[in-house]
């Protein structure tokens, strides 16, 4: 019997200039927003009449999330011919992958059964997304000879390789994140990788003080497991998988929280081990994506400003996008929104209510008189839908930004 392995799938060199330069023509063209980009040259301000809009210094695309489009949009132009498919969705955005659907890219589930897999050819092109696939997935799909195109954030890529050192080192990985986002799912399969790591995914910090309590005075291992159903690895035992942990996380997230998540683990396992054997007890390390971060840190700066409202931009399941709105609604009134049809009218609004996961109504949001609207958008929403909510917010108040941008000589 031969011993040979598999061989490796084939890689794809999109990278070829003649096709990036039309590529890179044909997402500006989708995606870009020649208002926006005079609005940022102009202080990030814009004002006509008693409106004032106030653009938070980062929003909107990402390097990982252009990266992702780009490398899509030349599979298709590389490859006019191939049936291509997509594992879920590109990024967190509905209007950009309705656009890769119109390309004739095919969705298939970002976990497929054996059912979908089985339909795919050898010479099909499977695209990853940007937030990674799960191991198991990855290896079915490389069984069936696809070849991929790989358009995984290199900041995810990061946390997986920490999490695969883990897993070699016997320390359990405590992943702050939501267990059923695609990234986490990624991250967390790789804790199994080579089949006998651990993971346990934390999503809030009273999930973080449950886990600290058991640590610190054990319980019940049959409730612990109860209420962690769906979000720890096959064969995870409280008892003794959480003797060495290290603390990874979604990269999304909100970095004080992850800060706080790391800080009442580190406390509880000095606590238990003393600071002197901590070391072999307990890792850590800064794995919230530059992006993210920015676009956080540019928020909080906005938030300084008098303002009367915030509009969030974004795709409903996108992770970044609800932590954005999360910090706004801790301030002032904040409404997540998909796209600019969701300001119905001056006096209705549709938008995301992230406590009872569905969309709601909300009537007379938009004040009378002076007012100033901050924005800021997640790194998965294209500048053409901030552009969008723009020209929305002035027409409401029946303003043309033309005129304003006429009448305003620093543009």
């Amino acid at each position: 019997m031969s011993t040979e392995a598999p061989a490796a799938p084939q890689k794809i060199n999109l990278r070829r200039p003649d096709i990036m330069a039309a590529v890179q023509a044909q997402v500006l063209s989708h995606y870009r927003s020649e208002l926006v980009e005079r609005i940022r040259a102009n202080g990030h301000v814009l004002s006509g009449g008693d409106l004032t809009v106030k653009l938070a210094k980062e929003f909107g695309f990402c390097y990982g999330v252009e990266r992702a489009i780009d490398l899509a949009y030349a599979a298709r132009r590389a490859y006019p011919d191939r049936r291509i498919f997509l594992l879920g969705e590109i990024i967190h955005n509905p209007e950009v992958n309705d656009q890769i659907r119109r390309m004739g890219i095919v969705t298939i589930a970002g976990k497929p059964q054996d059912e979908e897999i089985n339909q795919l050819r050898p010479d099909d092109i499977v695209i990853i997304p940007a937030f990674g696939t799960e191991v198991a997935t990855r290896k079915k799909l490389e069984a069936k000879g696809c070849l991929f195109v790989d358009t995984t954030c290199g900041d995810v890529m990061s946390v997986w390789k920490r999490v695969r050192q883990y897993s070699k080192d016997a320390v359990t990985s405590i992943i702050h994140g939501k267990a059923w986002h695609e990234e986490t799912m990624a991250t967390s399969s790789q804790a199994r990788a080579s089949g006998n790591g651990h993971y346990l995914v934390v999503f809030t910090l009273a999930e973080t003080d449950y886990v600290c309590n058991y640590i610190l005075v054990g319980g019940s291992k049959a409730d612990f497991l109860a209420k962690f159903t769906g979000a720890y690895s096959e064969g995870f035992d409280p008892d003794l998988h959480l003797q060495a942990i290290g603390v990874a996380n979604q990269t999304t997230m909100l970095r004080g929280e992850t800060e706080e998540v790391q800080r009442r683990l580190k406390a509880a396992m000095a606590s238990k081990y003393g600071d002197a054997d901590l070391p072999n007890h307990f890792r850590f390390f800064d794995t919230i994506c530059g992006a993210t971060q920015d676009r956080q840190d540019a928020l909080e700066k906005l938030l300084r400003n008098p303002l009367d409202l915030l509009l969030v931009i974004g795709g409903y399941n996108s992770s970044n996008t609800s932590h954005l709105a999360e910090m706004g609604e801790s301030k002032l009134p904040t409404y997540f929104i998909k796209n600019a049809a969701k300001m119905a009218s001056d006096s209705l609004i549709h938008h995301y209510d992230q406590q009872r996961h569905q969309e709601i109504e909300t009537g007379n949001w938009l004040p009378k008189g002076k007012v100033t609207v901050g924005i800021t958008a997640g790194a998965s929403c294209p500048n053409n839908l901030i552009e969008d909510a723009i020209r929305r917010l002035f027409e409401l108040r029946g303003i043309s930004v033309q005129q304003v941008l006429h009448s305003n000589t620093q543009f």
